[in-house]
C-alpha cells in the first residue's frame, strides 16, 4: 500500500496525558502502574488509572456524561490535537473526514452506577441513565464525532484487544475507497467493575505487577488509557502507517492458538501489504499481556517470522492492559520509538521465559528505528498486526 502519512497523534494513561509524558516515562523506566482503590475492587491488583480527567462533562454535552467519554474528551485535548483536527477540518470539509474509533466496554462502568440505584421495587434503572449516549459501543465514536464537528463516516470498533489497532486498517479501507479523504482513528477505553472481575473469573488478573515475557508472569494489570490520531494522504510528515494485517485464528473463546498461527499471519500479512521484508523491522511491539497463554505463542509467532534477533517487548510493564485502548497506546507508543530511535526494554521482566524464543529486550537502549511492528491480539484470535515508519 502507499503510505498513509500521520500528521498527528496523542496519547494518555497512567503514564500521563500527551506524549511528552509517555516518554519520560519511558525513558526514565517509570512505571504507571500502582495498587490503588477503585471503586468498590476488592480485588488484590495493580492497576493503571489516569489522573485528572474524571469531572462531569461540559453542559453541552451533558447527556453523553460518562467515565469513557470524560477520558476521551481529556484524551482529545492534549498535545494541540483539537488544533490539528481543526486544521484537516479547513483543508477536506468536516462531511469528508471520517471517525473510527475502538473500544472493548464503551461506558458500561455508568451502567454499574445506574444499576445501583434501580429501583427497589420496579427494578427500573434511573430516568439519569441513557444507554444510547453511554453504554452504546457506538457512543463512544458518535462523542467523539460531535467533539470534533466532524461528519463523514462514523465507525466504532469492539474485537477486545484489537479494537483501536484494527481502527487503522479501517480508516486506511475507507481512504482507499474514496468514502472519506482523511480520518482520525482512535481507542477509550477505562477501567470498571465489570472488566476486572470478568477477567479474574478467567484468572487473567495477577496480584503481582505485570511482567510479560517472565518466567514468573502471573497475568495482566488492567488499566485505561485514550489515544488518538490524524491519518492524512496529503501530509507532509515524517510517520506514516506502511502497512496492516489481519487474521481470525478462532482456535478458542479466550486464548490464542498455541503456536501462534494466527499471529504469525497477521505479521506477514502487514510486512506484504507495506512490500518490506521482515529483516528491515527493527523493532516489534509486542501484545505482550504477561499472560501464561499469551506470551508464549506470541513468541513463537514473532520467532517464526522475524527469527530470534529482532528486539521485541511489551510496554504494557508501564501502561497496563488498556484492553480496548491498547493498540492505539502502542502504536503511539511505537511512533515514539521511531521519532526518538529509542528501543525500550520488556518493564518488570526479571527472568526471561526460557520458553520464549524472540529478543526480548531486558535492557533500553538507544538505536537507530526506521520501521516498528505493533501486535494486538484480542478474544477468539482476533489479530491485527501494524506496521509504521519513517518515510522522510
Amino acid at each position: 500500500m502507499t503510505p498513509l502519512p500521520i500528521s498527528a497523534f496523542t496519547v494518555t494513561s497512567a503514564l500521563g496525558a500527551g506524549r511528552e509524558a509517555h516518554w519520560r516515562a519511558l525513558r526514565t523506566e517509570t512505571s504507571g502502574l500502582r495498587k490503588i482503590a477503585f471503586d468498590t475492587n476488592t480485588l488484590d491488583c495493580w492497576l493503571g488509572e489516569v489522573a485528572g480527567f474524571d469531572t462531569p462533562l461540559p453542559a453541552e454535552w451533558a447527556k453523553w456524561d460518562c467515565r469513557n467519554h470524560r477520558l476521551a474528551l481529556f484524551g482529545l485535548q492534549q498535545d494541540d490535537f483539537l488544533a490539528a483536527v481543526a486544521a484537516l477540518r479547513r483543508r477536506y470539509g468536516a462531511d469528508r473526514i471520517g471517525v473510527f474509533i475502538g473500544t472493548s466496554t464503551s461506558g458500561v462502568q455508568h451502567t454499574e452506577l445506574a444499576y445501583r440505584e434501580r429501583d427497589p421495587g420496579t427494578q427500573r434503572l434511573p430516568d439519569w441513565f441513557q444507554h444510547r449516549y453511554t453504554q452504546n459501543i457506538y457512543s463512544i465514536a458518535a462523542f467523539v464525532a460531535q467533539v470534533l464537528d466532524l461528519k463523514g463516516p462514523t465507525l466504532a470498533i469492539s474485537t477486545a484487544c484489537s479494537s483501536s489497532a484494527k481502527v487503522f486498517a479501517s480508516a486506511r479501507r475507507a481512504i482507499a475507497a474514496g468514502t472519506c479523504d482523511a480520518a482520525i482513528v482512535g481507542g477509550v477505553d477505562s477501567l470498571c467493575l465489570t472488566t476486572l472481575y470478568g477477567f479474574n473469573s478467567l484468572q487473567l488478573v495477577s496480584a503481582d505487577i505485570c511482567r510479560p515475557a517472565d518466567a514468573a508472569r502471573g497475568g495482566i494489570s488492567i488499566g485505561e488509557a485514550a489515544g488518538f490520531a490524524a491519518l492524512d494522504p496529503q501530509a507532509h510528515t515524517p510517520l506514516a502507517l506502511l502497512g496492516y494485517g489481519e487474521t481470525s485464528d478462532a482456535y478458542h473463546m479466550s486464548s490464542p492458538d498455541p503456536d501462534g498461527l494466527g499471529a504469525a499471519g497477521s505479521m506477514r500479512a502487514a510486512l506484504a501489504c507495506a512490500n518490506l521484508t521482515a529483516d528491515a523491522v527493527d523493532y516489534v511491539n509486542l501484545h505482550g499481556t504477561g499472560t501464561i497463554a499469551n506470551d508464549v505463542p506470541e513468541g513463537r509467532a514473532v520467532s517464526a517470522v522475524f527469527g530470534t534477533q529482532t528486539p521485541c517487548s511489551s510496554t504494557k510493564g508501564w501502561t497496563g492492559h488498556t484492553l480496548g485502548a491498547a493498540g492505539i497506546v502502542e502504536a503511539a507508543l511505537s511512533m515514539l520509538c521511531i521519532e526518538q530511535d529509542f528501543l525500550p526494554r520488556s518493564l518488570n521482566t526479571r527472568t526471561k521465559d526460557p520458553a520464549i524464543e524472540a529478543a526480548i529486550l531486558l535492557d533500553s537502549r538507544t538505536a537507530a528505528v526506521c520501521y516498528v511492528m505493533s501486535n494486538s491480539f484480542g478474544f477468539g484470535g482476533n489479530n491485527c498486526s501494524l506496521l509504521f515508519g519513517r518515510i522522510s
